[in-house]
């Protein structure tokens, strides 16, 4: 069952991610499923802590990218916006090189808040490397 707003597509999440946290890291959206959204981030000297391996900041950056972006895609942009409330994160596998792609799910898609399951794997072998929960807030524009 499709969860979103209307069929959005690729182009249509492409002015989202210009000029801001998400295209500093790299990050950038590859698919959008009935009921999930795919974003990749590269594993490199943008992404890197000093010993080397991925960030465990640059990898809550990529949760709640996709998540913030999939709260947003679920309900009207003309009477609503989505804001992050809380994301935490369990850094299960470190990773040095290529690129990690996050998947969001809804957990719950409510009126006024939504809760997403984003795991963070690594592109080339599927490992697990971070699980994360986001907490959204759907809010009236003003």
């Amino acid at each position: 069952m499709k969860i979103w707003h209307k069929d959005y597509t690729l182009n249509d999440l492409k002015p989202l991610s210009k000029k801001h946290m998400a295209s500093h890291l790299g990050i950038e959206f590859i698919k959008i499923g009935e009921d999930y959204l795919k974003a990749r981030m590269p594993v490199d000297d943008r992404t890197h802590m000093p010993r080397g391996l991925l960030h465990g900041g640059a990898s809550c950056v990529l949760a709640e990218t996709v998540g913030s972006t999939a709260a947003f895609l679920c309900i009207d942009p003309d009477k609503y916006t989505a804001v992050g409330l809380e994301i935490n994160a369990n850094h299960l596998r470190g990773i040095r090189e290529g690129y990690v792609v996050g998947t969001a799910r809804p957990i719950h898609i409510g009126r006024s808040m939504h809760v997403w399951d984003i795991r963070i794997e690594a592109e080339d072998s599927n490992k697990l490397i971070c699980i994360s929960r986001h907490t959204v807030a759907v809010l009236d524009k003003p």
